[in-house]
């Protein structure tokens, strides 16, 4: 059994199908979720971590840098410090695998060459089109809809130290609607959005 640390940022939907799973198939799961990390301290997915009998941890710049810190640093300072303690929580829990789920962090520094190809992350969009700094929620359905694409979906795939830029696992697709706004095609694609990381989760345990 593959134990799991889980980034988050949000709600935590996509982390609680990865705990509803879990708890359904019980002993038969090839994944155990060990720790829920959070940069952000007011994240409702700390909620869900707590509810199902979860540790979770908070590495929100203020909490690993100190307030006055935080506040006069570059985003790519706070992205390492970040990255450093989500890093630390991981090592603590002893995780084999780390799933992006809605985490707003771009990870950087050495979590990326110590968790190499045992990192995944989920990407509203068919990737290597509409990825990238600043390419997250809304943002992303917006581009989707200006660029008159037909299509969209969402991604799975491995974090490398280029944004959106590892390998891909695999994508789910959904078909753009006339009159479709950035809401009612992201309400099209998140259902997806937990199967795709369930999938991916579970092809990175069967790599072993």
């Amino acid at each position: 059994m593959k134990k799991v640390a889980v980034l988050v940022s949000g709600g935590g939907t996509n982390l609680q199908a990865l705990i509803d799973y879990q708890q359904e198939k019980g002993k038969e799961c090839p994944y155990e979720i060990v720790v829920v990390i959070s940069d952000h301290k007011d994240a409702f997915a700390l909620e869900r971590a707590a509810k199902a009998g979860i540790p979770s941890a908070i590495t929100s710049p203020y909490k690993v840098m100190g307030k006055e810190v935080a506040q006069a640093a570059s985003r790519d300072e706070k992205r390492t410090a970040v990255s450093n303690a989500m890093l630390e929580v991981c090592r603590e829990h002893a995780a084999d695998i780390i799933v992006e789920a809605g985490c707003l962090t771009v990870l950087a520094g050495q979590i990326l060459s110590e968790y190499a190809n045992r990192i995944i992350n989920l990407h509203p969009a068919l990737l290597p089109k509409f990825g990238g700094v600043g390419m997250w929620g809304h943002h992303v359905h917006e581009a989707v809809l200006a660029a008159g694409e037909k299509e969209s979906g969402c991604t799975v795939h491995l974090v490398n130290e280029v944004c959106d830029g590892g390998e891909i696992l695999l994508q789910k697709k959904v078909p753009v609607m006339p009159g479709d706004t950035p809401e009612t095609l992201y309400a099209r694609i998140a259902p997806c959005e937990h199967e795709a990381l369930l999938e991916g989760l579970l092809l990175l345990c069967e790599r072993g």
